[in-house]
């Protein structure tokens, strides 16, 4: 696989613009890919070659085993949406993985992904009011971590499904590479403490589209597929949350299109009407850039409407300051898409 070498920055191209009383004053360099299920490059801006960690973009893909295995059986689609969620930590969300462990005859403590504060307000300010602290269930992966457990009692394997040597990460990775379509270089360690394995940009738009073509009558990995986009597309407020771009955008696009983002500004979009798969990266990481641009390739493609009020919140976006007053505009660059 070429270009791991080059770094991410080498070769992005302006994406997005910030600007501010008539100058620029921020702006934004990427690489970003549309691809068909063949891997054949539908359009591309930067370098398609360049490696990147997709983050928590991927993890639909990290969801697969659990659902091609059977290990998701009886789990409606709400469990399987949160198993690709970075979620809020909202009550839908907490309720529904302590849920899932408690099923699975397991617990919180079971779970090895750390805890953080919410990023949902009703469940943060609950929390301060009690005086307690947030547990590995406010995770925004938890419910990914849940299905993890569920594939590992499913395979009969030990609590530390995290090592990348446990069959779970085996599991995960093989088909990580097989979706892809190429062998990944490596992998780091996620905020979540699970491997989180590289890919060519390609690589990552081609098996977006894969799961974009999968249909619920083909063979075991596309039925896997298809209800792993079913269970996003039809449950956006667990995938994300509340006034969260992916949880937005999808219902905007009227189900046209599952979206997920990842850390340092990663974005796929798994688009089942024409069959194709993008991928996105920022150079420098910053996710509002990520929202603007993916934005920008889904209005070009004709998945969502570029006027829609969630669209208008990340492109063309007006910026406020704290008196409401209007200070400038992020917008896409000239050229892109």
């Amino acid at each position: 696989m070429s270009g791991s070498g080059a770094g991410v920055a080498a070769g992005a191209v302006p994406m997005v613009e910030v600007w501010r009383a008539g100058r620029i004053e921020s702006a934004h360099s990427g690489h970003a890919v549309v691809a068909d299920a063949t891997g054949r490059i539908i359009a591309a801006w930067g370098r398609p070659e360049v490696v990147i960690y997709p983050r928590s973009a991927c993890k639909m893909i990290q969801a697969l085993p659990l659902v091609e295995s059977g290990a998701a059986a009886g789990r409606d689609d709400g469990d399987l949406a949160l198993a690709c969620a970075s979620h809020q930590g909202a009550a839908m969300h907490t309720s529904r993985a302590g849920r899932w462990l408690a099923d699975l005859g397991l617990a919180e403590p079971d779970l090895r992904c750390g805890a953080h504060e919410p990023a949902d307000r009703a469940a943060r300010d609950a929390l301060i009011r009690a005086g307690r602290e947030p547990t590995q269930l406010h995770n925004n992966c938890s419910g990914k971590h849940a299905g993890f457990l569920a594939l590992a009692r499913h395979l009969r394997a030990g609590p530390e499904y995290v090592d990348p040597d446990h069959p779970v990460q085996r599991a995960v990775r093989a088909a990580f590479e097989e979706v892809t379509g190429e062998p990944s270089p490596g992998h780091a360690i996620d905020g979540c403490s699970a491997p989180n394995f590289a890919t060519s940009l390609a690589g990552l738009a081609g098996a977006m589209a894969r799961y974009a073509a999968a249909r619920g009558d083909g063979d075991a990995r596309a039925r896997a597929m298809a209800r792993l986009v079913g269970a996003m597309t039809a449950h956006p407020e667990l995938v994300a949350g509340e006034g969260r771009a992916c949880t937005e955008l999808m219902r905007a696009a009227g189900g046209r299109v599952a979206l997920k983002t990842g850390a340092e500004g990663v974005f796929v979009a798994i688009l089942p009407g024409p069959g194709l798969g993008v991928a996105l990266k920022i150079a420098d990481g910053a996710t509002r850039a990520a929202e603007a641009a993916v934005v920008a390739v889904l209005a070009r493609l004709g998945i969502l409407d570029a006027a829609a009020p969630a669209a208008r919140r990340r492109l063309d976006a007006p910026q406020r300051n704290w008196r409401g007053i209007e200070t400038g505009i992020i917008r896409a660059a000239p050229g892109f898409p």
